[in-house]
């Protein structure tokens, strides 16, 4: 495992934007963001295969999420536009070693990532 550090979280009224960042040691093969609720189970919100960049979204952020990656950098990103209340949440970043290609219905499945941030919080308002 290894350590991969969130920023970018806050505060932000309904139809707001955020963006997220997580920084990476190294390079990983899929990485993606994650989001929970108090009593809710940990969700995939967006992953990316950096390889090739195939980027895969939970529908409740289809078209209003974009995640990409810097492989120079090492850094994942998640530009959150429109946000709504429903979308308040810890956000966490995931990483995944394994380098084969996960078919879609996976991509997105908390038991596929093996290294986890410690979360940064994002929180809509009305």
């Amino acid at each position: 495992q290894e350590a991969l550090v969130e920023s970018g979280g806050g505060s932000v009224q309904a139809g707001g934007s955020l963006r997220l960042s997580c920084q990476a040691s190294r390079h990983r093969w899929y990485m993606a963001w994650f989001r929970q609720t108090p009593g809710k189970e940990r969700e995939g919100v967006a992953a990316i295969y950096t390889s090739i960049r195939t980027t895969y979204y939970h529908n409740s952020v289809q078209g209003r999420f974009t995640i990409s990656y810097d492989r120079d950098r090492t850094t994942l990103y998640l530009e959150m536009n429109s946000l709504k209340p429903e979308d308040t949440g810890r956000y966490y970043c995931a990483a995944r070693e394994a380098a084969e290609f996960l078919p879609t219905e996976f991509a997105l499945a908390r038991s596929k990532y093996d290294s986890w941030g410690q979360g940064t919080q994002v929180t809509v308002s009305i």
